[in-house]
């Protein structure tokens, strides 16, 4: 599946070995966004991927990079539906269609967006699914499978594809990994969404010390529940037992995910690696 470029992408375009052209600051630090004040992270010049983008947090964190200054190539499995979703971000974004838990396409997709970028800096690994609520005794092996080829093989398979890419070039390169509150406490009846969780922060610490002698820094975050998509793959009842876990009495905001996620892709985020961060209303107990 070949990437999705507007044709206004297409008019503005260069060849692929050049970066596309800096846009001016905006004239002080902070924009408005309704009645509330938000920091505008410096990514000016990155190239970022972001699986996951066509909804939920990961559209919350394409969007936010992009306001940021970073050119924005969004990965999804819906093509039409990434597209869509890109469009809001404007033309020098891009949409790749993939199937995270395939690796040869995880592979070409990396490739593809590099010949059609020239570089990544930035990958944010949001891709995920949260299976079937079950106890584990009753959980369908195939579900316990798909869980993890998309929330754990596909990470694996893009870092993979991209970590090359990234030490080649000997810059500042970010990754950063979206787990989740679960993956340190565990949730009942989502043993394999809980499990695959704790393998991300698992993989996020080991790749950050591999790493730890480059430039690249590897993070990740564990947000409690956040309002998206996700919740129609969930229970009336899960969603419920969620809410009442989190102390300040209310779900996550995309936005609130994607403001922590910009300030780890950046230059700021220096001397943190191999970390986990909290977004969990006062959940996380440690």
């Amino acid at each position: 599946m070949s990437i999705v470029r507007s044709r206004a992408w297409e008019a503005c375009a260069v060849d692929s070995s050049r970066r596309y052209e800096r846009r001016p600051h905006t004239s002080g630090t902070r924009r408005q966004e309704g009645a509330r004040a938000v920091n505008r992270i410096d990514l000016e010049g990155k190239v970022a991927v972001v699986t996951g983008a066509a909804s939920g947090i990961g559209l919350a964190i394409a969007r936010r990079l992009a306001e940021s200054g970073a050119r924005v190539i969004g990965w999804d499995l819906s093509a039409s539906a990434l597209e869509g979703a890109l469009m809001q971000l404007g033309p020098m974004h891009l949409a790749q269609p993939v199937d995270i838990a395939d690796e040869g396409q995880v592979t070409k997709a990396a490739r593809r967006s590099i010949d059609a970028a020239g570089q990544i800096d930035i990958l944010v690994n949001n891709a995920g699914i949260t299976g079937p609520n079950s106890t584990l005794w009753d959980y369908p092996s195939d579900a316990w499978r798909k869980v993890f080829d998309v929330n754990v093989h596909g990470i694996y398979a893009a870092c993979r594809a991209i970590v090359p890419h990234m030490r080649e070039r000997e810059s500042a390169g970010r990754i950063v990994n979206v787990a989740s509150v679960a993956g340190k406490e565990g949730n009942r009846n989502a043993s394999a969404y809980s499990a695959s969780k704790a393998a991300v922060i698992a993989i996020t610490k080991s790749l950050g010390k591999e790493l730890a002698g480059t430039e690249i820094r590897v993070n990740c975050v564990t947000p409690a529940a956040v309002e998206t998509p996700l919740f129609d793959q969930m229970t009336p009842d899960h969603i419920a037992y969620m809410r009442s876990k989190i102390p300040l009495g209310r779900f996550g905001r995309g936005e609130e995910v994607a403001a922590m996620v910009a300030w780890l892709c950046s230059a700021e985020c220096s001397f943190s690696t191999g970390a986990t961060f909290d977004l969990s209303g006062g959940r996380a107990t440690y």
